[in-house]
């Protein structure tokens, strides 16, 4: 693809780009905090059981960094969650099969996130 076919969003290259790319990246996350429920909400759960992780957990450095990325996917997921949501709202908030769906697998996706996290736990505490 030629760089006329590109975005006109995509012309930053070097060191340009990833300082534009951070800032993005800043911005998601404020406005996740932001709008999103769910995302302050693991965000809390993760701020509890990141450092339990670390410093309680009865575990070698593998079990925590385990437990640590299970946390941190749970955010991960919930931001591509809500992005998703983001941009089926924004071409219609008109009900439709394939909206729904869309927004049904983001959930679904969640909560299998959600239960590989419990499961971790359970796995590296008592496995």
């Amino acid at each position: 693809m030629t760089p006329s076919q590109e975005s006109p969003f995509k012309g930053k290259t070097g060191l340009t780009r990833l300082i534009n790319a951070f800032g993005y990246s800043l911005d998601g996350l404020r406005a996740a905090l932001r709008h999103e429920d769910a995302f302050r909400q693991l965000s809390l759960l993760a701020v509890l059981l990141i450092p339990l992780a670390i410093f309680a957990a009865p575990t070698s450095g593998v079990g925590k960094a385990i437990l640590v990325a299970a946390s941190l996917a749970t955010l991960v997921i919930e931001l591509l969650n809500s992005a998703i949501e983001a941009a089926v709202d924004h071409t219609s908030l008109a009900r439709h099969p394939l909206a729904k769906r869309a927004k049904d697998m983001g959930s679904a996706a969640q909560l299998l996130g959600l239960l590989n996290l419990a499961a971790m736990w359970g796995l590296v505490l008592f496995g």
